[in-house]
């Protein structure tokens, strides 16, 4: 479990990038961290990695201070950053430094991985695309068998194909005893996968609910008119007609579009907060 308790964190003497954070995150959930650039999420994923230390409050993962960077935290979280480093050595000279850091990693796991990424573990990082080291690392990621796994912006870089494969191989993984936490701002991306879901905005948790309690509360529709709807959380002109959030008063069952649900969030934060108060 996951737990960040009045968290505040700034850069030195800038404006605090968080003030009194509090979130709770359980085993068995794939969460996924949307938010604009620039909001936070990958200050907040750091914090919980223990890369970066809270101001004030606390923040701990399966009952470890992330602070202290304890082995035992350490060794049941793996996080994979935005931008990373992958040194100019062969895949299986990396498996081979990093692996004994992580005692449930899977060498087979981490070659079937690779395989489905159609990359051999021969070859070396420095003759490998951006995409390629990143499903690389994905995969390293994934043998590694923690009880945490990060991931910021892991489908920027990746092709088509590769988004799919991504789904299909995290999917395959997301266990009762484990928590995952994607950050992404493609939320199309992953609009399958990921759940329950957190917008961060103006330094605070705007949402955190499932696609469930969201479908429960809003209502995701295509219409011709506008005009007449005067609870419009959020509308957006398409090929049919308009796209719209609005207040679910009727009760019925739609689709959860995220990335509609986002803007809204964004356009009007307010009265958002207040349905899902």
């Amino acid at each position: 479990m996951i737990s960040i308790d009045n968290l505040s964190f700034s850069y030195g003497k800038k404006k605090p990038v968080f003030k009194g954070l509090t979130l709770s995150l359980k085993e068995g959930n794939v969460y996924g961290l949307l938010g604009k650039n620039g909001a936070g999420k990958s200050s907040l994923l750091r914090n919980i990695a223990g890369l970066l230390f809270p101001t004030s409050g606390s923040c701990t993962v399966n009952g470890f201070d992330t602070q202290a960077r304890h082995p035992g935290f350490l060794q049941e979280l793996y996080y994979l950053p935005e931008e990373f480093y992958a040194p100019p050595i062969k895949i299986k000279d990396f498996v081979t430094t990093y692996a004994p850091f992580y005692p449930n990693f899977s060498l087979k796991q981490f070659l079937e991985y690779l395989e489905e990424f159609k990359i051999s573990d021969n070859e070396k990082f420095s003759e490998l695309s951006l995409g390629q080291k990143k499903k690389a690392l994905i995969g390293f990621g994934l043998a590694t068998n923690t009880k945490v796994l990060i991931m910021d912006e892991p489908t920027n870089g990746l092709d088509i194909p590769s988004k799919s494969q991504f789904r299909k191989i995290i999917a395959s993984v997301a266990t009762e005893e484990r928590i995952i936490v994607i950050s992404t701002h493609q939320v199309r991306d992953l609009d399958s996968l990921i759940d329950p879901i957190i917008i961060l905005d103006n330094s605070e948790i705007l949402l955190h609910a499932t696609t469930e309690e969201i479908a429960e509360k809003l209502s995701f529709k295509t219409v011709n008119d506008v005009t007449n709807h005067e609870q419009l959380l959020y509308s957006e002109h398409s090929i049919r007609g308009f796209s719209v959030v609005l207040p679910n008063t009727n009760h019925e069952h739609t689709k959860v579009d995220l990335e509609l649900l986002f803007n809204a969030a964004l356009v009007n934060r307010d009265a958002l907060k207040n349905i899902f108060a």
